[in-house]
């Protein structure tokens, strides 16, 4: 159904910058905030009553991923944080092993910055280049890792784009070279929306975050295998197995669980309805306008997410002028949307910057209708048509362009 905000008709399409919480999620942690507000490491009665709250939360969000035991699961306050802590983490526990490191272009910031600072401390990081879908071809990553690399780092799905890499392939080819490196993946986007499922994916580690799965913000985990060593970035405390301490915050940590849990009764469901209102939207879009481009892979890629380049006109405009209809969509990554700069994953998909600026994501969620994508497709082209109107932008460049983007 329509949402009304201020009096006006919304269509809340951004769901891949972060997601409402569920009702039966909301419920089930209202009681963590005041009724059993005990700390988890308390040995009173309230103290144990919340740390029960925490296992269960725990198991829960173990069971969603399969992970092979619970306490593979350390909490952290997000996704970047369980970046951070897998990057230079594991990198550090590791660094007697050697100081490479291998990810890609195409990552999220969160796992680019602290490759960034750890290459200020000495260590040599590796970047391999996507396709241009944003695919990574698992013979480039396999060639990029060296006797002394001790860590890669690849994204399950590109928060941008919507691409789905083939991890478990990766994987392979990865330990066919070093069987020793640690493999993550930053798994955030996935979670809630696409299969997770970590033994089959082969990983050692993997990141998540409970707000883009209609949990509450300020909840993620780190998931390692057993074995896997980590060394904390938080310390001071016992709790989270000493990998992660500070105080858990037991409302959130029990919404992640909720959260899994709904995620694992709905998925099927969500994927069959999401995917339907993507590609209803997709070709509603082809058929009224020209000009456009469609990122990331046509099919390998998130089930609720559409993502395009919208050329000859200005992107931030675009973004504006819809919101005063009152479609909430995005440019792109939520972390890189304000910076007013080209994306990083669209340069290395090999968008030049001036085409870059009209990008749009379209993200669908558990509560978008069927008449949310026809209210888009009303009013997307006309606003579209509009700025045109407005562009100093000559399309004559079009079919080089197109050209340039086929060889």
């Amino acid at each position: 159904m329509f949402k009304q905000k201020e009096g006006r008709r919304i269509v809340y399409v951004d769901h891949i910058a972060t997601t409402p919480v569920a009702p039966e999620v909301l419920e089930a942690m209202l009681p963590y905030f005041r009724e059993k507000f005990g700390n988890p490491t308390s040995l009173h009665s309230f103290g144990q009553e919340a740390r029960k709250a925490v296992e269960e939360a725990r198991e829960k969000v173990a069971d969603f991923i399969n992970a092979n035991a619970p306490e593979e699961v350390v909490f952290t306050s997000g996704a970047i944080e369980a970046n951070n802590l897998a990057i230079k983490g594991i990198a550090k526990a590791y660094q007697k092993r050697g100081r490479h490191i291998v990810t890609t272009e195409i990552e999220h910031h969160s796992i680019l910055h602290p490759c960034k600072t750890l290459e200020r401390e000495g260590w040599e990081v590796t970047y391999v280049k996507p396709d241009k879908y944003g695919l990574i071809d698992p013979e480039a990553l396999k060639e990029a890792v060296r006797e002394d690399t001790v860590l890669v780092s690849v994204g399950h799905s590109n928060r941008e784009i919507g691409t789905i890499q083939d991890i478990k392939k990766l994987v392979e080819a990865v330990k066919e070279k070093n069987p020793r490196v640690i493999f993550h993946t930053d798994a955030a986007p996935s979670l809630g929306h696409y299969p997770v499922d970590l033994q089959d994916w082969g990983v050692d580690a993997a990141s998540f975050t409970a707000h883009l799965n209609y949990g509450p913000k300020g909840v993620g985990a780190l998931w390692t295998r057993k074995g896997v060593r980590v060394k904390p970035l938080i310390e001071g405390g016992v709790q989270e197995r000493g990998v992660r301490a500070g105080t858990e915050p037991v409302p959130n940590i029990v919404g992640f669980g909720e959260a899994c849990q709904l995620a694992k009764r709905e998925l099927d469901e969500r994927i069959k309805r999401l995917s339907y209102y993507r590609d209803k939207l997709k070709k509603g879009i082809e058929e009224q306008l020209d000009y456009v481009e469609f990122t990331g892979h046509p099919t390998q890629r998130l089930p609720h997410h559409l993502s395009l380049l919208v050329h000859f006109i200005e992107g931030e405009a675009m973004l504006l002028r819809l919101d005063l209809l009152g479609i909430e969509a995005a440019s792109g990554s939520a972390c890189v949307s304000m910076a007013l700069k080209q994306s990083h994953v669209l340069a290395a998909i090999g968008v030049p910057k001036e085409m870059s600026n009209g990008s749009i994501v379209f993200s669908f969620g558990r509560e978008n209708t069927e008449e949310d994508v026809d209210y888009i497709l009303e009013h997307f082209p006309k606003v579209v048509k509009w700025l045109r109107e407005l562009s100093p932008f000559d399309p004559k460049n079009w079919e080089k362009y197109v050209k340039s983007r086929k060889e």
